[in-house]
């Protein structure tokens, strides 16, 4: 059977309590009597009636435009009964009515009350917890995977770790350099002062040695390293954690472990501490230069003062934190990448979250490898 020709929809007022429906009442054939609908007005007691017996054509856009003008007029007091609609058009008109009444019925939700000082409190010592333990989890996850490759030295990625070397050692030596420098100059500047007043020039050498190579060498350099190469871990896992790289990598069976974390962490505990021996040496390269400019120590005293107030110990105390720091510091690097979850937001957040977190666990570190050392006496 063809379909009848297309025909507008259109409203016919028979008599005053007769409307006739014609046309196409469907999303094609209902726009140019719009405005018609919503000028049409019942006084309210009155009895109307609408036959549907000319309507053609009917879906949901027109059955949604007729359901509302039914319920304007009703709702203004008329008393509208609606006639001779096709079977089908009838299920469907009132389908859409459903639909409507569901949609007005649905609770809206309330705002929700902000949470009390407490309550957040509460809430993020929960997710600091939390996040802590699946820290815990993941070193254990990076140790059963060290001794799987120390079992099978095969196994190790060698040319990822010489890759990751280079990008985290070598290509850090300028920005390390320069800023040690620097620390060990406003070393020997800030004490030159009081040196200088107690006639206390040469000991000079003790400062900046000892607080060089000691502390501010390596936590300088754990710092940048966390900023430079701990953001880059967090961020190229995560990425690859966002565009499923990594389940992928599962599913091809590559052990993301071995390729992506392990890498990373073997070459920061070789990087490491060279770059802290390279800000050692620049450090007190800077403070010499300090003490020659201000206190008029000469270099070749400087040193015999040097080798004289810094023993063997010293050093190897600052170049024994190095490890430990970068261990930390790729760590909690590929741990938040892992975490990553959503889009490009998340990957900055989980950046941000490493940088901050690898810090501030440096810093816990450095100051229980003081604790330790004070206890020892070393």
């Amino acid at each position: 059977m063809d379909s009848p020709p297309f025909q507008s929809a259109a409203i016919d007022q028979a008599n005053p309590q007769e409307f006739l429906l014609s046309g196409w009442w469907t999303a094609r054939g209902i726009g140019a009597i719009a405005p018609e609908l919503e000028t049409l007005s019942v006084p309210a007691g009155h009895t109307l009636v609408m036959d549907g017996a000319g309507i053609d054509a009917f879906d949901t856009a027109g059955a949604w435009v007729l359901q509302k003008l039914l319920r304007r007029l009703r709702g203004a007091g008329a008393a509208v009964t609606l006639r001779a609609l096709r079977t089908e058009f009838s299920k469907l008109l009132e389908v859409v009515g459903q639909q409507v009444d569901a949609t007005r019925n649905k609770p809206v939700a309330l705002a929700a009350r902000p949470d009390s000082t407490l309550t957040a409190f509460g809430r993020s010592c929960d997710s600091a917890s939390r996040q802590a333990i699946a820290l815990l989890g993941f070193v254990g996850e990076c140790a059963v995977t060290l001794a799987g490759c120390i079992r099978q030295p095969a196994r190790l990625r060698w040319r990822p770790i010489l890759y990751n070397i280079r990008s985290a050692g070598f290509d850090a030596l300028p920005i390390v350099g320069l800023l040690s420098l620097l620390l060990g100059i406003v070393v020997a500047y800030q004490g030159a002062d009081q040196l200088r007043r107690y006639g206390a020039n040469i000991f000079v050498a003790d400062l900046v040695g000892l607080s060089m190579l000691r502390e501010f060498a390596p936590l300088i350099t754990a710092i940048i390293i966390a900023g430079r190469s701990g953001s880059a871990y967090a961020a190229q896992i995560g990425t690859m954690q966002v565009t499923e790289e990594i389940d992928a990598m599962r599913t091809i069976g590559i052990a993301p472990m071995e390729l992506l974390v392990l890498p990373k962490i073997l070459a920061l505990l070789i990087a490491m501490p060279l770059l802290t021996v390279f800000a050692d040496g620049l450090g007190v390269f800077g403070g010499m230069i300090m003490a020659r400019a201000q206190l008029g120590v000469d270099f070749g005293e400087f040193l015999d003062r040097f080798v004289k107030a810094v023993s063997p110990t010293a050093c190897l105390i600052g170049i024994g934190k190095a490890p430990v720091f970068a261990a930390i510091i790729a760590v909690v690097g590929c741990f938040q990448g892992f975490r990553t979850s959503g889009g490009a937001d998340s990957v900055g957040r989980s950046t941000t979250r490493s940088v901050v977190q690898s810090i501030f666990l440096v810093i816990v570190a450095d100051a229980l490898f003081s604790v330790a050392f004070s206890a020892l006496d070393l």
